[in-house]
């Protein structure tokens, strides 16, 4: 099983999974495929069902399906052992990293994207993760589920065909922690309320806003072209404008959620980090993210061009 080991100096947990190393990777050019071999099928597609574990949840309509999760074959978490921590020594403190860990294969064309899906596709999608979000809610030993999207090598994808990652963990993440704290702290409100109201007035750093959804370019935005999405309704569409500008760039995008069984004040957003550079000694060293391209400057560009119909 993969273990948790506690960082004695910032309190946070790092998780030990040696199987992840067998993933289907290699060191190729970003227009290359993924898949350590092109040559072989993908695990993804229609056809090769029998590649992955099987289903958790389909849709599908006339015998064909339009989205899957199943299992994720080189899980970082597994189990359903209770959270337990152990003390091996005065700085080895470890846990079993149990819980859930699933792959969310949202459509079956290996060349579509997030961008290219249809409100219809896109409300589905949403509707699957809800439904993830409350069975993992409602298994014992998991406090707080993330849901990712990693696109491109670069971004940590090991498989080309588009897909999202559904994580159960047994423990809160200290990122969420920390905005879980921002939100208790914010005497005037919803924080990320109050972001956008405050955003649409300056009307500098944001890219779309409608009555569903503030797609902003945060005031504080620690990577150049970072997307904060605060929805309203519904999850939105903000691939597309980061394609037009910049072309196919790798990017990670992170839904946070209140951990479950969270009664405090949160509001759900979801969080898009392009991978146009790379942390260096600094940005690893103090956390401290140095951006070279103002947000400002992002959304100029981003409102320039307009995302593919």
């Amino acid at each position: 099983m993969s273990q948790m080991r506690l960082n004695p100096l910032n309190g946070r947990w790092v998780t030990i999974v040696a199987e992840r190393a067998k993933r289907p990777s290699a060191f190729v050019a970003r227009h290359q495929s993924v898949e350590n071999d092109p040559n072989l099928a993908c695990p993804f597609c229609p056809g090769n069902e029998e590649e992955t574990p099987p289903a958790i949840e389909t849709i599908e309509a006339d015998g064909t399906w339009s989205m899957r999760v199943v299992s994720n074959r080189y899980p970082a978490f597994e189990g359903d052992a209770a959270f337990s921590v152990h003390n091996l020594g005065p700085v080895f403190v470890m846990a079993e990293a149990s819980g859930i860990h699933e792959v969310f294969v949202y459509t079956p064309d290996h060349e579509s994207g997030l961008h290219l899906l249809d409100d219809d596709h896109a409300a589905q999608m949403m509707q699957v993760l809800k439904r993830r979000f409350a069975e993992h809610a409602a298994t014992p030993n998991v406090r707080y589920t993330q849901a990712i999207v990693n696109h491109g090598r670069e971004a940590g994808a090991s498989v080309a065909h588009p897909h999202g990652q559904i994580l159960g963990l047994p423990f809160v993440p200290g990122g969420i922690l920390d905005e879980e704290r921002a939100f208790a702290r914010f005497a005037g409100g919803c924080v990320l309320c109050t972001t956008a109201e405050a955003e649409i007035a300056a009307d500098e750093r944001v890219v779309f806003a409608n009555d569903e959804v503030v797609v902003l370019c945060p005031f504080w935005s620690g990577a150049p072209y970072e997307l904060l999405i605060i929805p309203r309704q519904h999850e939105p569409h903000a691939i597309g404008h980061l394609n037009a500008a910049l072309g196919d760039v790798a990017f990670n995008i992170g839904i946070h959620t209140a951990p479950h069984q969270h009664t405090g004040q949160y509001h759900w957003h979801a969080h898009v980090w392009p991978n146009l550079v790379t942390q260096a000694g600094f940005e690893r060293g103090t956390g401290v993210m140095i951006n070279i391209v103002p947000p400002e400057q992002a959304c100029d560009a981003l409102r320039s061009v307009s995302a593919p119909a």
